[in-house]
């Protein structure tokens, strides 16, 4: 159970923040962006959510709201570097589970949506144009993760980087699956202004 009585600390006044097995690092460490960018992208999906009052995107909403409690998941996941050696606790780790999860529900879905002839613009109604900036900050999320595994020493799970990878995919499909609702995507026109 989390319990949080204070909310300053001033620990990490000195540039510093702590990994949650008590390790320091810097609050630039790749570790550190990759994680706040995962949190960033839950607080993106909190704003989406706040477009999607019709009881037609209730299962939309819900499936979002368990996507944001897998999020608080890969934080605590990227907060805890898996090292080789022994915690005194299990740590939360993403699971394949999780992926499968994100897949079901991409299919599901996509299964109402017309074939994709052109790219999109990431707009149409609110809650599209939102789930498009989630995917976006999401893919950030993902590019930081992979960089971190390039890092000596660092490992990322393979079931962590498959779930943001199918996450920006879940965003991008939900976008569509909003805008189909209404008045549908928003194409791209290749050189249209020129």
């Amino acid at each position: 159970m989390v319990v949080l009585n204070r909310i300053y600390t001033r620990t990490g006044d000195d540039g510093t923040t702590a990994l949650s097995t008590g390790q320091r690092l810097p609050k630039s460490h790749i570790r550190i962006e990759a994680y706040g960018t995962v949190d960033e992208t839950n607080a993106c999906i909190g704003v989406a959510r706040t477009h999607l009052a019709d009881p037609d995107f209730a299962g939309l909403d819900a499936a979002l709201e368990r996507i944001q409690n897998d999020l608080f998941d890969m934080g605590a996941d990227l907060c805890t570097p898996e090292t080789g050696e022994p915690l005194p606790y299990e740590p939360l780790r993403i699971v394949p589970a999780q992926v499968d999860w994100l897949e079901a529900e991409i299919d599901r879905l996509n299964a109402d949506l017309p074939p994709l002839r052109s790219f999109v613009l990431p707009a149409g109604h609110p809650a599209a144009a939102a789930l498009h900036v989630c995917r976006t900050v999401c893919r950030r999320a993902e590019r930081l993760m992979v960089r971190l595994t390039q890092t000596d020493g660092e490992i990322v799970s393979d079931a962590a980087i498959r779930y943001m990878n199918r996450l920006s995919d879940f965003l991008f499909v939900a976008s569509r699956w909003v805008n189909a609702k209404g008045k549908g995507d928003v194409l791209w026109k290749p050189g249209a202004n020129r």
